[in-house]
């Protein structure tokens, strides 16, 4: 019963990460002004990502890993969409 409720909680970690995660994005998408909060899920996310192997929850390590390379995948599309349209 213990080791259930134990992991509840490295679950609900890895998903609180990656809430954590998304909301540091939000004021540059928002406010379009290019903040220095997203730097953070460089040490957010990854922490999301052991929470999420403690509590055996592979969406959770998939959507930390996502949120920690969120920079290299938007500035991917950026200049995808650049190359394309502009």
């Amino acid at each position: 019963m213990e080791k259930k409720k134990s992991n509840k909680r490295w679950i609900a970690l890895s998903f609180f990460c990656f809430i954590v995660g998304v909301a540091l994005w939000l004021p540059n998408f928002i406010l379009q002004y290019g903040y220095g909060f997203w730097m953070l899920t460089f040490i957010i996310n990854p922490l999301g990502i052991l929470f999420g192997f403690l509590g055996r929850v592979k969406i959770g390590i998939i959507a930390n890993i996502i949120m920690t390379f969120s920079f290299f995948i938007i500035m991917f599309v950026g200049y995808l969409i650049e190359a394309m349209f502009g």
